[in-house]
């Protein structure tokens, strides 16, 4: 079968004056339907630019992808938008929930790009809210609801088209530690139910709750390796939980 995603020697470069400036540098790299992968390295390490670039945000300056067997590069920019719709589901750090539109009406976002009718629509994102617990938030706004309730929303939109690969840029960087950990716990329950999962983060513990980490350095790929036994982030949850009563007692 072949890999949701391939990439290779991929590069991306940009202008500095009269001289390219490499934020990308033939970086090879396949991930399996039902990996959950953590990006790791430093700022200006190329995460950010190796992530617009799967997400199809941005072009490559060299090398191939191909996302669900389909070189994207030689899609035009029309194809591509609709392979982003379809095929990805997106959950950035500033969230880019719209404050003037309920729960409900931000995860129904890509079904209405979609074309999908609009009682399709409401159904779809009810589905998707529930399986993130937020079904009974539904009706409220960004406003009304808590970090990590509008993290959940972030989160239930990028999945309500079924896609093929969820792309999670810092999806935890906002929020404080216990809140972050419930929203890795939901990223692994999505994942064992057959999730194809990539994660950026600075954060080797975050990292150490996805099954392989890959590091960047300079643009390069300078490791890849599996972890044999990842976190658990619902049992540090629980642990944690266990811990705050008994010191209250």
């Amino acid at each position: 079968m072949a890999p949701v995603v391939r990439v290779e020697e991929l590069g991306k470069s940009y202008r500095a004056g009269s001289e390219p400036v490499p934020a990308l540098d033939r970086v090879t790299l396949d991930i399996a339907a039902g990996d959950f992968i953590a990006v790791m390295g430093p700022s200006g390490s190329g995460k950010s630019t190796l992530m617009n670039l799967l997400g199809l945000l941005d072009r490559p300056s060299s090398g191939r992808y191909w996302l669900d067997g389909e070189d994207v590069g030689r899609l035009g920019p029309d194809r591509q938008a609709i392979m982003r719709n379809r095929k990805l589901g997106f959950v950035f750090q500033n969230l880019n929930l719209l404050a003037r539109s309920t729960a409900l009406e931000n995860v129904e976002l890509p079904l209405v790009y979609s074309g999908i009718g609009v009682a399709e629509r409401h159904r779809r994102a009810a589905v998707a809210l529930d399986s993130v617990g937020l079904g009974h938030r539904r009706r409220h706004w960004p406003g009304q609801l808590s970090g990590g309730e509008q993290q959940r929303v972030a989160i239930a939109r990028a999945i309500v088209n079924e896609p093929r690969l969820i792309l999670a840029d810092e999806p935890t960087g906002a929020l404080d530690s216990r809140t972050g950990l419930a929203i890795l716990a939901l990223f692994q329950a999505l994942n064992r139910d057959g999730r194809t999962i990539v994660l950026v983060t600075h954060d080797a513990h975050i990292a150490g709750h996805a099954d392989r980490v890959v590091t960047l350095h300079d643009g390069r790929l300078i490791s890849d390796r599996p972890i044999a036994e990842r976190l658990d982030a619902a049992g540090e949850l629980a642990a944690r939980d266990r811990q705050t009563v008994h010191e209250a007692a």
